[in-house]
């Protein structure tokens, strides 16, 4: 549902690859049990608080979206439990205060891998068609009171998107 002062974009969704999430942050695919660490685990930053490591229900809100946020404190990881699929839309982190709409692209993330997104990408879900799915999530214990940004994107830039 769009509201009529804003354009409906589409945005179609690729499926992830970690080239091609690179400039957002990395894409997590299981590996061997005793593997020693490396650039292929998630690279984090949480040396501003307390880890929070938890598992957060939603509900589905479908592949529309008109605000977008980042977290300029830390690193995020997050990744659906039980193998379901779902998209995120995101921008390059940047010094401005909002993201340029045109740079923002959209992913199908599989159930078998997680993201974790660098310090200040933005990031609109996820998203889902399914009532409800649960995702583990890692952030700082105060990520969404003191480190939470959104940009509103239809008041903005008179734009919504949806991806497809």
């Amino acid at each position: 549902m769009t509201s009529s002062s804003a354009i409906l974009k589409s945005l179609k969704a690729e499926s992830i690859t970690a080239a091609a999430f690179a400039p957002f942050g990395q894409v997590i695919f299981p590996s061997e049990d005793g593997a020693p660490y490396g650039p292929d685990d998630a690279q984090l930053k949480l040396d501003e608080g307390i880890p929070r490591f938890y598992i957060m229900r939603l509900a589905g809100k479908g592949q529309q979206f008109h605000a977008i946020t980042r977290h300029r404190r830390c690193t995020q990881c997050l990744g659906s439990l039980a193998g379901a699929e779902w998209l995120m839309a995101v921008a390059p982190p940047s010094d401005a205060d909002e993201p340029n709409p045109e740079t923002i692209q959209a992913f199908r993330i599989p159930g078998n891998c997680f993201v974790k997104l660098h310090v200040g990408t933005w990031h609109a879900g996820p998203l889902f068609n399914a009532p409800v799915v649960d995702f583990y999530n890692l952030e700082l214990s105060d990520t969404n009171v003191v480190d939470h940004q959104t940009c509103n994107l239809r008041s903005r830039f008179h734009v919504e998107f949806e991806i497809v």
